[in-house]
This record gives C-alpha cells, sequence and structure tokens, in this order.
C-alpha cells in the first residue's frame, strides 16, 4: 500500500488553481488602486478649478497683477464672518463622510466626496492671492512629484510601514495643535517649524496609508464595499497631497 501523494495531476491542478487565483486577485488589485487614483485625481481637478475661478472672481487686479481691491465676492467670502464657514466646511465634510459612508450609497458617497474636493477648493483660494501663479505651479509639481514617489514606496514595498501609524498620528495632532497656537501668535519661526514637520509627517502619511489602503483591498474585493473602500482611500490620499502641497507652498512659494 501506498502512502505518498496522491495523483500528481491533482496537485499540479490545485497548482495552476492557486496561480489563476493569485492572477486574479493582482488584477483586481490593479483596478481597486486605480479606482483610488481616479477619485483622488478628479477631487484634486475640482478643487483646483474652484480655487482658480473663485480666486479670480474675489479681486480687482491692474496691469501688472497686483491686486487692487476685493470685489464684493471677495469681501464676502474673506473678510465677513462667513469666511469661517470656508474655512471649516471641509473638516466638517471630512467628519461627516467618515461617519456615513458605510451607510451611504455609492452614487451618495462619490456626490459627497466631490462636494467636499470642492469645499476644499473654497477654502484654499487664498493661495492664489498670496501666491504667484508660476510658485504655486512649480510646488504643485514638486508635491506631485514627492507624493508619487512615496506612494510608490508604500505600494511596493514588502516592510510593514504599520509601525509609522502611531507616531505619524502623533505628529499630525502636534501640527494642528501648533497651528491653532499660531493663529494667536502669528510667528514666522513657528510656520517654519509647522511646515517643516508637517512635509515629513504627510511624505510618511503618503506611504503609510497607500500601504493601508492596498492592504485593505482583502477585505473590500468587490461590489459595493469595493466602490466605498475606493473613495474612502482616495479621500486619505487627497488628504495627504493637499496637506504636503500647503506645507510646501509655504516653505517655498513666492508671495505675491
Amino acid at each position: 500500500m501506498a502512502f505518498g501523494n496522491a495523483d500528481p495531476r491533482l496537485n499540479r491542478t490545485a497548482t495552476v488553481g492557486r496561480a489563476q487565483s493569485g492572477a486574479a486577485f493582482d488584477a483586481g488589485l490593479r483596478s481597486y488602486m486605480l479606482s483610488v487614483y481616479n477619485y483622488m485625481g478628479i477631487a484634486l481637478v475640482i478643487t483646483g478649478v474652484v480655487a482658480y475661478l473663485v480666486s479670480q472672481l474675489s479681486v480687482v487686479t491692474n496691469d501688472n497683477g497686483d491686486i487692487v481691491q476685493l470685489t464684493a465676492l471677495g469681501e464676502t467670502l474673506f473678510m465677513s464672518p462667513l469666511k469661517w464657514v470656508v474655512m471649516l466646511a471641509p473638516l466638517g465634510f471630512v467628519f461627516f463622510f467618515s461617519a456615513r459612508l458605510q451607510k451611504m450609497s455609492v452614487a451618495a458617497a462619490q456626490a459627497t466626496f466631490w462636494l467636499f474636493s470642492a469645499a476644499m477648493g473654497l477654502s484654499l483660494t487664498t493661495i492664489f492671492l498670496a501666491y504667484t501663479q508660476e510658485s504655486i505651479a512649480s510646488v504643485f509639481f514638486m508635491t506631485a512629484a514627492t507624493f508619487g514617489a512615496m506612494s510608490l514606496y508604500g505600494y511596493t514595498t514588502k516592510r510593514s510601514l504599520a509601525g509609522m501609524g502611531s507616531f505619524l498620528f502623533m505628529g499630525l495632532i502636534g501640527i494642528i495643535i501648533a497651528m491653532v497656537v499660531n493663529i494667536f501668535l502669528a510667528s514666522s519661526a513657528l510656520q517654519f517649524a509647522i511646515s517643516v514637520i508637517g512635509v515629513l509627517v504627510f511624505v510618511g502619511l503618503t506611504a503609510y496609508d497607500t500601504q493601508r489602503i492596498k492592504e485593505s483591498y482583502s477585505i473590500h474585493m468587490n461590489g459595493e464595499m469595493a466602490s466605498k473602500g475606493a473613495i474612502h482611500g482616495a479621500l486619505r490620499l487627497y488628504l495627504d497631497f493637499i496637506n504636503l502641497f500647503v506645507m510646501l507652498l509655504s516653505l517655498f512659494g513666492k508671495n505675491r
């Protein structure tokens, strides 16, 4: 009586089946990550278009491009109490979106994400008033290159970045507290420190979040959960990109 392996053909069949299953998983993962980046990219376009258009409608400039005065829209958005709504609306969207995502339909989640990106664009209108368009463009490409490199690292590395999570979260909390304090101090030295530390934190978060989103695919493999997971992942990477851009702009942007 033989006690060895069963028919070798069964082993070959099992091996082929595992290979096919692995290939299907890899293809699904690539499609999932592509959806994440597509959602993020569309959101960035909406944010940029809204910020630019509103900035053009908010000021009167002379022939040299210098700001002469605010228009009625500009005074309403930036000089009235409504400015606090403009500043805080994106934060409200993030809390609402995170709390309600699982109860939303995919269409509602998409619509909320697009509205959030438009609200963020409205809140970022001031960057077009404070910095030259040339420096905004150069810092944007700098941000895109940095983000792309770190996101690629997070996607391809075999090293677990889970240990970075708590450290990066503490750094993020520290940045938020320092920013609130600096509203009252208006210290240029503190702002510089916030920007430098912020760049390091959001560079790290880009890699960390990319790896976490990749790992989440095994949970959100298909159907509605996959679509919602892609939108939520896009939100995380979008916030990393926007905050990295703002921090770099504070360091390298040229004032108007």
